[in-house]
């Protein structure tokens, strides 16, 4: 059987472009070389499915994506944040929005989003084909031919879509086949990074903060002595370094820049400027001047972060505070506004939630998701060169590219 459309890979964005496709009445054949839809899909948003986020515009959405933003300008104006939301709602599915913006189900599961996706398959026709691994693509005067899978068996369709994802998460089955097929094609190739990872650092003081999660941080990257980017937020520490939304954001950034030397500078009191916490802790030193240094750390800071603090501070745990000298307190003050730790790397691919980098944009159309290259393919998805912050802005990617794929397939003649 000859099919109209076969979409590659059974993720957000391929299960989206095949289902908009066979709304449109057209007959797909969806391949998923893993067991089951929607593997990694399960697990974002700490498994409760971060969907999209609503803290933005759509006018300015474009611009949280970076450089490459401009892109999502036209996928956004058909399946944008609201329409995501409604896609889903309109199915079944009851939405609720969280701090800055995230928007998860109800039911904090993001098997509710899977199902839905899955019934949308069914009620567009879709047939699902599991176990179905591509080995190789066939083109012939600029066109693919045919799919030849790993048992040998061959997909034929008058257009494909490939939606593979990167090599993010790749026990979930993102091994970066896509890229290879497609430089072989002639697309070029984005290096591949891990983003929205962990940060390793060279300071093994780290180790004495592990498990330690601050809630209100801010924390600054910089590149011989310059900012690169500030961001604020939640961040973890770990045995080697940093975690948690604050820091994974700032790895985006870190990828791209490695192997240049970088610090991380954290401000522990970002409500504060300098003068202003000097200015506390001056007026906190009268209020009860006769108090250890130890004992006031310890009700100004958490026990972990205490100790660091006091041990680097190289001032008498046992002074009282109406002793600490001005130098002393300025040695406070820096700790607390300017806490240093030099970038050794990213985590790899196998902690990273997305990959940064992929197929060159240049090469898409932003308006169809067409192959420039190849005439009768589509793209959509991770294995772009599309990345964003956390929060539900790559599922967003997503469900917009694939949307956008699957209905411009549908409807061109060519």
């Amino acid at each position: 059987m000859k099919y109209d459309i076969a979409v590659i890979g059974g993720g957000p964005a391929g299960m989206m472009a095949a289902g908009r496709a066979g709304e449109l009445r057209a007959s797909v054949v969806l391949l998923e070389k893993n067991n089951k839809l929607g593997i990694k899909l399960l697990m974002t948003g700490g498994g409760r499915c971060n969907i999209t986020n609503q803290a933005i515009e759509s006018k300015s959405l474009v611009d949280i994506y970076g450089k490459n933003g401009k892109f999502l300008f036209s996928a956004l104006s058909g399946l944008g944040v609201s329409e995501v939301i409604d896609f889903f709602q309109a199915r079944g599915v009851k939405i609720k929005t969280e701090q800055n913006g995230r928007v998860f189900p109800v039911s904090n599961s993001a098997n509710d989003i899977l199902k839905c996706l899955k019934r949308y398959l069914v009620d567009s026709g879709v047939e699902v084909r599991l176990n179905s691994a591509v080995k190789e693509l066939i083109v012939k005067n600029k066109k693919i031919e045919k799919i030849i899978l790993t048992n040998g068996e061959e997909i034929l369709a008058d257009k494909y879509i490939i939606c593979v994802g990167g090599k993010s998460y790749p026990a979930s089955g993102s091994a970066g086949d896509g890229y290879a097929w497609l430089k072989k094609l002639g697309h070029e190739i984005v290096s591949p990074l891990p983003a929205l990872a962990p940060i390793i650092v060279k300071n093994k003081i780290v180790r004495e903060l592990e498990g330690l999660s601050l809630k209100n941080v801010e924390v600054a990257l910089l590149k011989d002595n310059e900012k690169i980017i500030t961001a604020r937020g939640e961040m973890i520490f770990t045995s080697n370094g940093l975690s948690g939304p604050l820091s994974l954001n700032l790895s985006r950034e870190i990828g791209r820049l490695l192997p240049q030397k970088m610090l991380l500078r954290i401000d522990f009191y970002p409500d504060h400027s300098r003068s202003e916490l000097e200015e506390k802790v001056l007026a906190d030193f009268r209020a009860d001047n006769n108090k250890a240094f130890k004992n006031y750390l310890g009700k100004l800071l958490s026990p972990k972060l205490s100790a660091l603090i006091l041990k680097l501070s190289g001032i008498n745990p046992a002074k009282q505070v109406n002793s600490v000298s001005r130098e002393e307190r300025k040695k406070l003050i820096e700790l607390l506004k300017g806490f240093d730790l030099e970038v050794a790397r990213t985590a790899g691919f196998d902690q990273a939630m997305v990959t940064s980098g992929g197929v060159k944009l240049s090469e898409i159309d932003p308006k169809t998701m067409k192959s420039k290259l190849i005439n009768n393919l589509y793209l959509a998805g991770e294995i772009l060169d599309l990345d964003g912050p956390t929060g539900g802005y790559n599922l967003q990617i997503c469900w917009s590219t694939g949307y956008r794929a699957g209905e411009s397939v549908a409807t061109s003649s060519v």
